[in-house]
């Protein structure tokens, strides 16, 4: 929790060396720190260049320092930034220099929980601040920015706004029971309802493509020796990122990369082969194989294209999860003279490639797309975590409840009330504090 009177301090740059680096102080005690560092504080939001001092009024360094007067700053309170040469141990001595001076080391994330905490950003903005420093691909920056400057939270409460506004006359109307006025009929709250749930419909969907952009799409190769799965790998990723021989086993351990198709991240992890063996190494490798599909949303079955589907490959598909996503991918097309191609028999789906010559990757690529329902150029995506799309369909819940209710104002009243605490929890306005802790907790510590 934010402790009123605290200064802290923390390095805001990477980690290493680099040509700038930045510590960052909040609180009020700024202005002191500022004086005795520098011989004096600088005006307010004035780049100054000057001498940073030691206790001993020893030189450690010259750069820019700038000072930002509350409120009018990231964190709403004092704040000082000192720009430096970004050479690991000045840091450490610049850093070390403030907290002598009164700071405290930041916790992770606790600038930004602190403009939070003192409305300079609403909860969703915060946790955007967090998404664009880690954002994969170009597509998840931008998603990320359009979240951080709010457009997701204007989204939420325009929502947010219609629904307490037909909350309040919903129980505004359980004020009169003994009327002969159906209050229900004449206010249109059916009306009002349907329109606030396609509304969120809207929303959920522009969330739901920036949840993908931000967690991507796990994907899992699965296949017994030698069917061509770390040649795969490789023709997916672009580059030799796995061993490719022709004796069998030589994958022993699950090899992980990320890759983008059109802006999506792909997780995409190489197994050991599937079979059995008295290789104990290898049998480490295929125990973590099938781990690695519990956290998988789809798996790519490999099979020899010559030798097709077989008692070995459909013992393999016994022993993977049931919600896991299957496809079928017959390799090397190239060996059987075969042209690629997507065909669906018996309710499951099968794409016939060369991992070698690279035909039909594209095909296998395309699919994945549809598979993790990403839309590409769909406009005002913003981004969105796991939590927000549970808010949201939970608001969602309360909303059908509420139209399933159409006769019983104090039911329809109910509802929207824990809508609105649903959809208010995706900005911060019902969020507790141990949720709060726990989002914090993931940033780095100079943010």
């Amino acid at each position: 929790m934010l402790k009123p009177g605290e200064t802290i301090a923390a390095i805001a740059t990477a980690s290493g060396a680099g040509g700038i680096g930045v510590v960052r102080v909040s609180g009020a005690l700024c202005p002191s720190i500022a004086s005795q560092i520098l011989g004096h504080c600088p005006a307010p939001r004035y780049a100054a260049y000057l001498p940073f001092y030691d206790s001993n009024h020893i030189l450690i360094d010259r750069g820019i320092a700038i000072y930002y007067q509350n409120p009018h700053s990231y964190t709403g309170e004092d704040v000082l930034e000192l720009q430096a040469h970004g050479g690991t141990a000045l840091m450490q001595i610049l850093l070390a220099r403030c907290i002598e001076l009164g700071a405290r080391q930041a916790e992770a994330g606790e600038f930004t929980r602190r403009a939070y905490l003192n409305d300079k950003i609403d909860l969703a903005q915060a946790e955007a601040v967090a998404d664009v420093i880690n954002a994969s691909t170009f597509e998840a920056a931008r998603s990320a920015v359009r979240s951080l400057s709010g457009e997701f939270s204007q989204s939420i409460n325009l929502v947010l706004a219609e629904l307490i506004n037909l909350r309040m006359y919903v129980e505004a109307c359980l004020d009169f029971p003994e009327e002969e006025i159906d209050f229900i009929t004449q206010g249109k709250v059916a009306e009002k309802l349907a329109a606030i749930i396609a509304e969120l419909n809207v929303v959920f969907a522009k969330a739901k493509q920036g949840s993908l952009l931000r967690e991507g799409m796990h994907v899992v190769l699965i296949g017994q020796p030698n069917v061509g799965k770390s040649s795969l790998m490789n023709q997916l990723s672009g580059e030799e990122v796995a061993i490719v021989t022709p004796v069998a086993g030589t994958t022993r351990d699950a090899i992980k990369n990320t890759i983008q198709i059109n802006g999506l991240p792909l997780h995409i992890i190489d197994t050991a082969g599937l079979r059995e063996t008295d290789d104990e190494v290898e049998k480490i490798g295929i125990v973590r194989a099938y781990r690695a599909l519990e956290s998988a949303q789809v798996a790519l079955l490999l099979v020899d294209a010559a030798h097709g589907i077989g008692g070995d490959e459909k013992s393999i598909l016994t022993r993977l999860p049931q919600e896991i996503g299957k496809i079928w991918v017959h390799n090397k097309i190239d060996a059987t003279k075969e042209s690629a191609k997507l065909i669906e028999k018996a309710g499951e789906l099968h794409i016939y490639v060369s991992a070698k010559t690279g035909e039909g990757i594209e095909l296998l690529k395309q699919h994945l797309l549809n598979f993790a329902g990403y839309q590409q150029n769909v406009e005002g995506v913003f981004m969105a975590r796991a939590r927000h799309l549970e808010a949201l369909n939970q608001v969602n819940e309360h909303l059908q409840r509420a139209q399933k209710n159409m006769h019983h104002a104090e039911l329809i009243a109910e509802e929207l009330r824990l809508a609105q605490e649903a959809l208010g929890s995706i900005t911060g306005e019902f969020t507790p504090d141990d949720l709060l802790g726990e989002i914090f907790s993931k940033f780095c510590i100079g943010k």
